[in-house]
């Protein structure tokens, strides 16, 4: 299996050199040249088989430079029940929502309570055998950027790593309470949270600036370092969520929500759309799969995008109740279009260059066609994610967080506008009590109203109303020491990188 790079079909690397690297040096994103198809007898063996068995047979078939043995070490250290809470780290809820069409896939059981981790507790493994595999440094330091849960799944999977400095860089203002806290009392020698001034997009494009600093790369070359990234624009960071997808089915399967065979639909709340992305690929290689819902907050540029064929961020930017998706920049679309257009880097280019330069760019109507057949877009207002939270737990007894009722209401108007009743599942992103002021507030308007609290005080009053456990993972933030977070304008995310590895 070899990868190319979106913006330049002629760049070959090996799945090491792509997780190394994490970007290509063209600013492009790699891709596989093909995916594997898997047909009646590969979902009969993955129903059988456990989540790490599943996981172990995709990742097997797209990182084909390592061993299976190195893929198995990868995995059994990575998802264990210790860290995911049982031996399924993605369990569907069976909460009967909507009666027996409609379930829950929660990925939010990792130690930092969001789907993040179900990537970033694997790919430390991957990247750290990556490096040596390729021998091109000694150190990677890990640039990321962060809307909010990327960045604590980041800290915690590489801290204390040998070899290994991650660099963090969040919106200033931009993120919970809780989000925040999780980073800035993250243990370990190695991580460093930095708020940019701004929203993600400046924080992300800052990022993908300093890959493509030639400079900047020869005098870190010097230290023995590279930079590499844990985004979902890294390669490593993406093939481990196309697993959950398939592990996804196979449970639906052995529940008896569906028969073996039959097409399903996936809502996914996204803002990056790396992770719709993942589920669109898992399609690629044959999971039966009718519509992808990309369900997408105020900040709706992706619903835009589906509906007209033209991508334009010059628009106001939204600071809302679903923080982790508040992006005008999704930058794995262009993956998707470099599929839709039969792997055309030099049309990637020109929409790429048109996106920097004016912020907008058109695909036209027959990719835009192609594009339709796959996804649905639909966009919530705060309004609406709130009723949504609200109206589950009193139908349902069921706690949503601001994101996941943002996908869970995007499915309700997919099937009020095309009265397709098919069987779906709702990715849930996030535990609820990663928002907690905002749950309560959406569940108890009345008692909350101009009640100012704090993260901790919410998590409880949260946990004591609903009736549900605080995460071990947010719970033990309680009283932990926490660092001072630089803030830092965009323009001065190089010297602080240059401050933290201290070059001069």
């Amino acid at each position: 299996m070899l990868y190319n790079s979106t913006q330049n079909a002629k760049e070959v690397v090996s799945a090491a050199q792509a997780i190394a690297q994490g970007i290509s040096k063209d600013g492009g994103l790699f891709v596989p040249q093909e995916f594997p198809k898997y047909d009646e007898n590969t979902f009969k063996a993955l129903l059988k088989t456990d989540y790490k068995g599943r996981a172990k047979k995709v990742f097997s078939d797209f990182l084909s430079d390592f061993t299976e043995e190195e893929i198995s070490d990868c995995v059994e250290k990575a998802y264990t029940a210790q860290k995911f809470g049982g031996e399924n780290p993605a369990p569907i809820s069976y909460c009967n929502l909507d009666g027996t069409t409609l379930n829950i896939l929660e990925l939010w059981h990792g130690p930092t309570c969001a789907f993040k981790d179900m990537a970033l507790q694997i790919l430390p493994h991957f990247l750290t055998r990556a490096v040596r595999k390729t021998g091109e440094q000694k150190k990677s330091v890990i640039l990321v950027a962060t809307s909010g849960d990327t960045g604590k799944a980041a800290m915690a999977g590489f801290s204390d790593v040998p070899d290994t400095e991650v660099i963090v860089f969040y919106p200033h203002g931009g993120v919970s309470d809780a989000q925040r806290l999780q980073m800035t009392t993250q243990r370990g020698n190695n991580v460093h949270a930095v708020a940019v001034e701004g929203n993600f997009d400046d924080a992300q494009t800052g990022v993908k600036l300093l890959f493509g600093k030639a400079e900047l790369a020869a005098e870190l070359k010097e230290q023995g370092c590279a930079f590499s990234s844990a985004n979902s624009i890294n390669w490593g960071r993406l093939v481990p969520q196309i697993v959950y997808y398939f592990s996804a089915y196979a449970d639906a399967v052995e529940k008896g929500r569906i028969q073996n065979g039959t097409e399903i639909v996936f809502s996914v709340p996204t803002g990056n759309f790396g992770d719709i992305l993942a589920g669109y690929y898992a399609k690629l290689m044959g999971l039966p799969v009718k519509k992808f819902i990309c369900a997408s907050n105020s900040n709706n540029v992706l619903t835009d995008f589906i509906n007209t064929g033209t991508y334009d961020r010059n628009r106001e930017f939204h600071r809302t109740i679903s923080p982790s998706m508040d992006i005008l920049v999704s930058s794995n679309l262009e993956r998707l279009l470099y599929e839709k257009t039969e792997h055309n880097s030099e049309k990637i280019n020109e929409w790429m260059d048109a996106l920097q330069e004016k912020g907008a760019y058109s695909i036209g109507r027959d990719i835009q066609d192609a594009v339709v057949s796959d996804f649905f877009g639909a966009w919530i207002d705060e309004i609406e994610t709130q009723e949504t939270i609200s109206d589950v737990f009193n139908n349902y007894g069921y706690v949503l967080d601001p994101h996941s009722a943002v996908a869970y209401k995007a499915l309700q108007k997919y099937r009020l506008m095309t009265s397709d009743e098919t069987y779906g599942i709702v990715l849930s992103t996030a535990s609820p009590f990663k928002f907690s002021d905002v749950v309560l507030r959406a569940l108890y308007p009345d008692d909350y109203e101009g009640k100012v609290l704090t993260a901790f005080e919410a998590m409880d009053e949260l946990s004591q109303k609903a009736r549900i456990d605080i995460p071990q993972g947010l719970k033990e933030l309680r009283g932990l020491p926490e660092r001072e977070s630089d803030i830092v304008a965009p323009g001065e995310m190089e010297k602080e990188v240059k401050k933290i590895l201290a070059i001069d």
